[in-house]
């Protein structure tokens, strides 16, 4: 029996297109003068020093924003990088730049659940708060009160297994009560490894060759 859900966002929840068409390069656009503007704050030294550990050198500001939007060009999910991704996200919304992307069938069955008792959670390469401003500024209002927490790359990578052993021991659920939704199989059949039921989004947007359940909408998901 099914207790909790777990979801992807990009291409499960919400459409590729608004994190590749407006959020990622919101934050290209943004990223120098934001980084210049904060440098002296607590939140944005924290995640350049980030930064440095993870090039294994201190960079100067100018230098570690070039490394940043190399990360951004080469699609990298850095952790430092999808904080900082984060927190110019949070600008974009509070000026009303932009609503997080959800699509409806998606707001209509994790509603649903939400009102069986269902656990909902997400699992997502971008950071817990980039995750929580999505969801907090969609279309339908406010959808984060549906959610009981937040997983991002710092429980490790989504490819990974142990990523998934991890977040099932900090639901509390044994792996088998826990179903895994995305439109990645390669992240489904790392969940299944651990012991959990999956299902894969297959949407208009995206092509798949898959050997997991697919599921056209979140109406089809039936459990």
């Amino acid at each position: 029996m099914i207790k909790a859900i777990v979801t992807d966002i990009e291409g499960t929840t919400s459409s590729i297109s608004f994190v590749h068409q407006v959020l990622f390069p919101y934050a290209r656009k943004h990223m120098a003068n934001f980084i210049i503007e904060h440098s002296d704050t607590t939140a944005v030294k924290e995640q350049l020093l980030a930064v440095n550990q993870e090039v294994g050198r201190d960079l100067s500001v100018e230098q570690a924003i070039a490394q940043l939007l190399e990360w951004i060009d080469q699609d990298k999910k850095i952790t430092p990088l999808k904080a900082l991704q984060g927190m110019i996200w949070q600008q974009g919304y509070d000026k009303g730049d932009y609503q997080g992307h959800v699509y409806e069938d998606a707001y209509q069955q994790l509603n649903a659940w939400f009102a069986r008792g269902i656990q909902l959670y997400v699992y997502s390469s971008g950071s817990v708060k980039a995750q929580q401003l999505l969801f907090s500024h969609t279309a339908f209002g406010d959808m984060t009160p549906i959610f009981n927490g937040y997983f991002d790359t710092r429980v490790g990578g989504k490819r990974e297994s142990a990523s998934y052993q991890c977040i099932a021991q900090q639901i509390g659920l044994p792996p088998e009560q826990i179903l895994f939704l995305s439109d990645i199989d390669e992240e489904l059949l790392a969940a299944e490894c651990v012991g959990m039921e999956i299902g894969l989004l297959k949407r208009a947007e995206g092509e798949h060759s898959s050997k997991c359940h697919v599921y056209a909408s979140f109406l089809d998901v039936n459990i």
